[in-house]
Order: C-alpha cells, then sequence, then structure tokens
C-alpha cells in the first residue's frame, strides 16, 4: 500500500502505565481521532494498509497492546496479563496523549480491551467500528472449543494442547488463510511478523494466559451492551463471515442494542483488512467521515 505523501505515518513510544507503549500515528490530529485496536496475534502492523486510505480525513492512532508488537513492558514492572490490565493500560495511553474524543476501531482482543475503555471514559466515544469484534455469546464459533476445555479445567495438559495447537506459525498462518477465497492477496510479512513476535522469550506464556483471563470477557458482555444501548453511536459492524473464531451472529446481534447500526458480511476470513482494507476504508468514510454513499 503506497503511504499518502501528505500524512506519513509516524512511529512513536509514550511512557503509559508504567509501560513503553509504542503507537503508530498519522494524520492532522485537528481532525476526528480514530483509535485503532488490533487482536491476537498480531499488533499495530494489522493497520498497516488501512491508516494511509484514511489518514486525510482522520487523525489515526494505533497502539501495540501489552504482549504484542513493539510495545515494551519492564520486568519490574510485574504487569499480569489480563483483559482488565489491557483495558487500564489503554485509559493511560489516550491520557498520555491528551485524546479527549475518538472514535473506535476493535477487532478481537482490541474489542474487549477498547470496550473496557468505552466503559472507563463513555463521554469521550464518538463512535465505533467493529471488525470482527465480538461482544455477544453467540459471536463465539466452534474454534473456541479447545480454549473453553481450558477455561473449564485450566490444567497443565489443557495449557499445552493450547500451546501445540495456535502458538506456532502453522497456527497463526491458519488464522489469516481460513476463509480466505484468493490467498494470493494474504502478505505473508502479517504471520511472519506475528510468529516471529511471538518467540520471544516469556511472550507464548503470556498468550496463554491471556487465552484464559479471555473467559471473563462473556462476563463483561452485558456492560458492554449496555453501553451500546445508551450512546447509540454511529456504528459499523463489518465481519469477515468466513471467520471460525467470531462468526456472524455475533455481527448481527450487534442490531438488538443499537438499531441503527450498519452490519455488513463480507466474504473473507478473521483478518479482514488483509483483503479488503480499501473497502473497510471506504464505509468507515462514509459511516463516520459523513461522506455520501
Amino acid at each position: 500500500m503506497i503511504a499518502n505523501p501528505l500524512y506519513p505515518v509516524h512511529y512513536r513510544f509514550v511512557d503509559a502505565d508504567g509501560v513503553r507503549v509504542f503507537y503508530r500515528e498519522a494524520g492532522d490530529p485537528e481532525r476526528p481521532t480514530l483509535l485503532l485496536l488490533h487482536g491476537y496475534p498480531s499488533s499495530s502492523h494489522q493497520f498497516r494498509d488501512l491508516i494511509p486510505l484514511l489518514s486525510d480525513k482522520f487523525h489515526l492512532v494505533a497502539p501495540d497492546l501489552p504482549g504484542f508488537g513493539f510495545t515494551d513492558v519492564p520486568d519490574a514492572r510485574r504487569y499480569v496479563y489480563s483483559f482488565d490490565a489491557l483495558g487500564e493500560t489503554l485509559a493511560a495511553f489516550v491520557d498520555a496523549l491528551r485524546l479527549e474524543r475518538y472514535a473506535l476501531y476493535v477487532f478481537d482482543y482490541g474489542a474487549p480491551s477498547g470496550l473496557r475503555l468505552a466503559l472507563a471514559y463513555p463521554d469521550r466515544v464518538t463512535g465505533l467500528v467493529s471488525q470482527n469484534g465480538n461482544a455477544y455469546l453467540e459471536g463465539l464459533g466452534d474454534a473456541w472449543e479447545p480454549i473453553r476445555r481450558y477455561w473449564a479445567q485450566p490444567t497443565p495438559e489443557n495449557r499445552q494442547v493450547v500451546h501445540d495447537n495456535v502458538l506456532n506459525l502453522a497456527g497463526t498462518r491458519w488464522q489469516y488463510l481460513h476463509g480466505v477465497s484468493d490467498e494470493t492477496l494474504v502478505a505473508p510479512e502479517g504471520y511472519m511478523l506475528d510468529t516471529l513476535l511471538m518467540e520471544r522469550p516469556g511472550n507464548k506464556a503470556i498468550q496463554l494466559d491471556l487465552f484464559l483471563d479471555y473467559a471473563n470477557n462473556l462476563t463483561r458482555y452485558p456492560a458492554f451492551q449496555q453501553f451500546f444501548r445508551e450512546k447509540q453511536l454511529p456504528t459499523l459492524v463489518i465481519w469477515g463471515k468466513h471467520d471460525p473464531f467470531f462468526i456472524p451472529p455475533g455481527a448481527q446481534a450487534y442490531l438488538r442494542d443499537n438499531p441503527q447500526a450498519q452490519v455488513e458480511l463480507l466474504d473473507t476470513g478473521h483478518f479482514a483488512l488483509e483483503t479488503h482494507a480499501a473497502y473497510i476504508a471506504q464505509r468507515i468514510r462514509q459511516t463516520l467521515g459523513g461522506e455520501a454513499v
């Protein structure tokens, strides 16, 4: 994707919550801010194609969550990896950047993390894009079964099953390619970078801790749904319909709490930006940027 020469992407760090948070930033800070929140096992790198397509319209900020990408968590911080902690770090991050108004783009892990941020600062959120960002029980697909067993019985044996089947190149590549009709659209550096970063000392234990803690997100779903009902934000729910983790009923469920939400299913898999970045950018411009359909 060719960068927008008028709005180059900057690669920065900021100290927040005792963490050195890496983030990408582009666009005029005077324009509406769109906070881009990645999922497992990726990082802000997953927005590399989307950012240039929106940088003339929005101020874009994409952090790497603790445990992912290039964000550095010092050992002395004694960080406990949970989704509550990720939400708290995001709150410290937006405060460190003095972001007082922003729309949220949430994907995968970015949904429970970003929606915790929304609950902490509900009046700051101006809009929502959920791209395979689940907030409803019916959105959990069959691919969660090994992890559900880990939730029910967090034994060393079940932890090892998740480790062996998920935390490797084959598992990561499968997440990128499953349900994609034209695999030549998926750049291999995405899943290769994710795998490389996962191999850092101690990182697989972090990921296993987050898999286990994901069960606590299900108990927060009612609070997230109440936020949708109360705020009635401009909302785009745009979903790779072949995602085995977050399935289409989870997209349609948003309409229960916000009947004005725009829900659209795309012919692709979990990482919809790998194949549909230009189209998703267009729909964001229409939904949040006020451009004509």
